[in-house]
């Protein structure tokens, strides 16, 4: 397929500036208006305040079936260290993920389709805020998303560093893990540190229960099972000569099947009740449900290959890989909605710096395939009538 040049620098252009204005989630009001203001001038319906700063573009032609493809805006509490030209000028804040590139490919493709109407049917073009832990699709989806647009299906990527780039890595089940949070409160007795034996100490309990959650993946679950227990804080205390009243330790769960996800619950609970008491500390355990596995519908994951290998070509494309145990709030929408989700590679002639890295910055040379894969999934999921 034919996707014009200066599309491509456009959308490069758009994406550079969404990298130096960069908003949190549900803040993204700047970045909503700019999307907006695009999907107008191509000639797009838009709906805005789905989700908060959300937005959804519709473009008909036809009475074909409806498919919707999602982005998403929001940014990292995080400082830029990179050098470009572009850097974030909001300190603490920039796009650590790779999210103003998502959104520049969407723009890309709703100009492109909006142009070329090589399609029978209706896309909605769906531009999500606060995927980074604020859980802005399940928002989106509160506020009647599937409803207020019906469609067949949805689909989304994300950026992958560790992979070639233009490469499109696609799973016909599990891409990417459940995602739960934990906090531990142990509530002991402080004393004296010279006089321990006056007090019941949370910190060298909290201490074994770090060490005892870690046994959950090596010793209580199959290897055959996908778990990651990560203790990830651990607070405790003011003054050094002080033994606390109470120690937190606070992580993440993440799984890639449900039964693994409930064991792994049962677990740490059985773990917080038990162990403290031999130390005279008492547990008491807050456990989040947070991000479902984001798992693909089998044939919507092949429709996609599908047309990834038209857009990129099949030796670029690689099916059935290992899932990623980080998550994605994509995974609400595939709850509701039959879909599936792609990464895009980013890697050049070196090695793209990792998600979440301070130093990160979005490959804009995938832009244009990211354009294409898009068309191609619209062109064939909603064929022309000729």
């Amino acid at each position: 397929m034919s996707i014009s040049k200066t599309l491509i620098a456009d959308a490069t252009g758009w994406r550079r500036m969404l990298h130096a204005s960069p908003e949190l989630g549900y803040q993204e009001r700047k970045t909503s208006d700019h999307v907006a203001r695009l999907l107008q001038d191509f000639g797009i319906e838009i709906d805005r305040g789905m989700g908060g700063t959300g937005i959804v573009g519709t473009l008909r032609n036809g009475d074909g079936p409806t498919i919707g493809i999602r982005a998403d805006m929001d940014a990292l509490p995080i400082e830029e260290l990179g050098k470009s030209s572009y850097k974030s000028k909001h300190k603490g804040c920039m796009h650590a993920c790779g999210h103003d590139g998502h959104t520049a490919i969407l723009l890309a493709t709703a100009c492109h389709l909006a142009e070329t109407r090589n399609f029978n049917g209706t896309v909605h073009f769906i531009f999500q805020p606060a995927e980074e832990g604020l859980a802005g699709a399940r928002k989106m989806i509160e506020d009647g998303l599937f409803e207020r647009f019906p469609m067949s299906a949805i689909y989304s990527l994300h950026n992958w560093p560790g992979a070639a780039s233009g490469t499109v890595l696609i799973n016909p089940g599990p891409m990417m893990a459940s995602l739960d949070t934990f906090e531990i409160i142990l509530t002991g007795k402080g004393c004296h540190a010279a006089m321990p034996e006056k007090g019941a100490d949370p910190i060298v309990a909290a201490a074994e229960l770090l060490l005892a959650l870690q046994t959950i993946p090596s010793r209580r679950l199959s290897p055959l099972d996908s778990a990651v227990v990560s203790v990830t804080q651990f607070h405790s205390g003011e003054a050094i000569n002080v033994i606390p009243e109470i120690a937190v330790l606070r992580g993440t769960v993440r799984c890639l099947q449900k039964n693994v996800r409930d064991k792994v619950e049962r677990l740490i609970r059985e773990f917080v009740e038990r162990l403290p008491g031999g130390f005279g500390v008492k547990g008491e355990l807050i456990y989040e449900i947070g991000y479902p596995v984001t798992e693909n519908h089998p044939d919507f994951a092949l429709a996609l290959r599908k047309a990834a290998v038209a857009a990129v070509g099949e030796e670029r494309v690689k099916w059935g890989g290992n899932p990623s145990m980080a998550s994605e709030d994509f995974s609400f929408m595939l709850q509701v909605c039959p879909g599936a989700y792609a990464w895009l590679g980013t890697d050049g002639a070196s090695p793209s710096i990792a998600l979440h890295n301070p130093y990160y910055d979005f490959n804009d040379d995938v832009i244009e395939p990211g354009v294409a894969l898009w068309t191609s999934l619209v062109e064939q999921s909603l064929p022309a009538i000729r």
